[in-house]
């Protein structure tokens, strides 16, 4: 299971992520393009997308997210990463695809960042919410900063997932790695959603992914 490009909120997460990963990342998408969750989140937004709509994609890694929904007309991207090597990876692709002023880019941890992220229509977190230990306070700045859309993935709550992530995890913990990858529940997340004022519109599966896209009650 390839999990969380880069977004984590603990400083692990930049030797997690560093540029060998960051450039692995990178030519797998040049070779191949978006990989199967990522089209599931790029699908389960694109009648909810507008030309004129602004995009934060959180946790954004090489930016995979951000140049195809670009590319499909969004009008500017911001993409915020916890490791500067995706980040500079993000750099080099913006500049592949001529993004210009389009795109921007911003180093850290999305719930800390605070005024320096401005409210965008779409929100998107791929791969980024099962990297964080606190998914509320995550959810919770996404669904600020979500005018009209937030869809987001995170590893499906079954056996064989928690197994798997039960052993990864044991993995780094024997080689003194401080990262750590998070089954949240589903049901929580949904709940907390749902109070913050968002409907859900969609929702896909993998084997390991579930990927949701919600819309905001009420907006214009």
């Amino acid at each position: 299971m390839t999990c969380c490009p880069g977004c984590a909120g603990y400083p692990a997460a930049e030797s997690q992520f560093g540029s060998a990963s960051a450039s692995r990342d990178l030519a797998r998408y040049r070779r191949k393009g978006p990989d199967a969750s990522s089209r599931l989140v790029l699908d389960s937004v694109a009648g909810m997308v507008h030309h004129a709509d602004s995009l934060l994609d959180i946790g954004g890694g090489v930016g995979v997210l951000t140049f195809e929904l670009l590319a499909r007309g969004i009008s500017r991207a911001t993409l915020v990463d916890a490791s500067p090597a995706y980040l500079s990876a993000a750099q080099d692709e913006a500049e592949r695809h001529r993004a210009g002023g389009r795109f921007q880019c911003a180093l850290g941890d999305v719930v800390h960042l605070d005024a320096a992220i401005a409210p965008a229509d779409v929100v998107t977190m791929h791969r980024a919410v099962c990297c964080y230990p606190d998914w509320a306070a995550l959810l919770g700045r996404a669904t600020q900063l979500a005018r009209r859309v937030l869809a987001f993935s995170y590893p499906r709550d079954a056996w064989y997932i928690r197994s798997w992530v039960r052993l990864d995890n044991g993995r780094r913990r024997l080689f003194g790695n401080s990262f750590r990858t998070f089954v949240h529940s589903p049901t929580a997340m949904e709940d907390y959603i749902a109070a913050a004022g968002f409907e859900r519109v969609s929702q896909r599966t993998t084997p390991v992914w579930c990927v949701v896209a919600y819309a905001r009650r009420n907006a214009p």
